[in-house]
């Protein structure tokens, strides 16, 4: 009793907690709520049926939901070994989804514990918005666990591998999946592919089917070279309309205008669903209810192809994501709170005050501040 127990952590931890609850937080937060479906029924057509990794992002059976997180007062940057609860453990950094994760090997046990083999095709594009993730920093860490020659291979993501047999086996297609996306991204770039092109040009393999570590039941591999492309070369694609398009509302009431008026796009755009082309009919929709004469019968026809694709998708987070937007354009649920700060006492009281200030440059419009020289400070 008063004994206090050593936390142990990435020293990274902190500093990414603080910076996705500050500038960045609406599109953040926007991106976890959409992904997660945390506005979702329970129950019912648009309710929700998982989260990819597990069922819930915060479990309704666990309500009232208090934070979890305490902050480690023992951290580590690089390899090492520590001993917690008499087990001596390697700590080997492994970023996968988040700069501060780490495989943990645990001799006396034959185990290791890591975060990147998950139960399901790794995320290497989260729908949510996230910094790049690396899929070649990723496959240094894959390639590493079958030499550590463990029995048991536990994922922060997902269930135990067990057998130094299997889990090289199945390690092994997880990893090469990987590097197949990687691989055939680039090819094609190289050859010219927009990342549009990329979306239908590389495909995994027939034999990724057989392994549902390798299924895209989280994202899909579609997104995922075109993420990769991006982060290896920046937004533009080498599409010659993406080099200065207009605004989206002008955009579109240009094209409307050009295929014939708006009664002549909706037409196109049923016709497109009847035919079962969901992809052109999502453009046409989008591009009606996002025009500036947009209406009701639009924003309800885009609600519709949302729900036709998230009834159809393989993808949980795909599905989530149309689920909670075809809930925005119909009217069912209002997500006006989700593009602003909230700021929070205890939010606030989390962070640094220097930290706070920050956030207030984020918040100005530079209209209304031409001509003014200033700083802020707090006594």
């Amino acid at each position: 009793a008063g004994s206090t127990l050593p936390v142990w952590g990435h020293s990274r931890i902190a500093t990414n907690r603080t910076r996705t609850a500050s500038a960045i937080a609406p599109t953040y937060t926007r991106g976890l709520v959409e992904q997660f479906g945390t506005s979702l029924p329970l129950d019912g057509p648009d309710g929700i049926v998982g989260v990819g990794l597990g069922t819930y992002f915060r479990n309704p059976a666990h309500a009232p939901h208090t934070p979890g997180y305490v902050e480690a007062d023992h951290t580590f940057g690089s390899t090492c070994r520590i001993t917690v609860a008499g087990l001596e453990m390697d700590i080997t950094p492994a970023p996968s989804d988040a700069d501060d994760s780490v495989t943990i090997s645990i001799p006396s046990l034959d185990l290791v514990v890591n975060n990147l083999v998950w139960p399901v095709l790794f995320n290497v594009f989260a729908i949510r918005g996230e910094e790049y993730r690396d899929p070649m920093i990723l496959l240094a860490g894959l390639d590493q666990l079958p030499s550590v020659r463990a029995n048991h291979l536990i994922g922060a993501h997902g269930i135990p591998i067990n057998g130094r047999d299997e889990i090289a086996k199945r390690v092994g297609r997880y990893r090469d999946s990987i590097q197949f996306l990687w691989d055939q991204t680039v090819r094609h770039t190289n050859r010219g592919a927009t990342s549009a092109d990329l979306a239908h040009l590389v495909r995994l393999p027939e034999w990724a089917d057989d392994d549902y570590l390798t299924t895209e039941h989280y994202g899909v591999a579609e997104h995922h070279t075109r993420q990769i492309r991006s982060g290896l070369f920046g937004f533009f694609d080498g599409n010659e309309a993406n080099l200065f398009p207009y605004p989206t509302v002008e955009r579109n009431d240009r094209y409307i205008a050009a295929l014939g008026g708006r009664d002549t796009v909706r037409a196109s755009c049923t016709r497109a669903l009847e035919a079962d082309d969901v992809r052109w009919a999502l453009e046409l929709a989008s591009m009606l209810a996002t025009s500036t004469n947009a209406e009701d019968e639009d924003r309800k026809t885009l609600a519709h192809v949302l729900r036709t694709i998230a009834t159809r998708t393989t993808s949980a987070n795909i599905r989530n994501w149309c689920l909670t937007r075809a809930r925005q354009w119909d009217g069912s649920a209002d997500g006006s709170r989700l593009t602003t700060h909230r700021f929070s006492r205890g939010a606030l009281l989390a962070g640094s005050a220097d930290n706070a200030v920050h956030v207030l440059r984020v918040l100005v419009d530079p209209s209304a501040i031409n001509g003014i020289d200033a700083h802020v400070a707090f006594d």
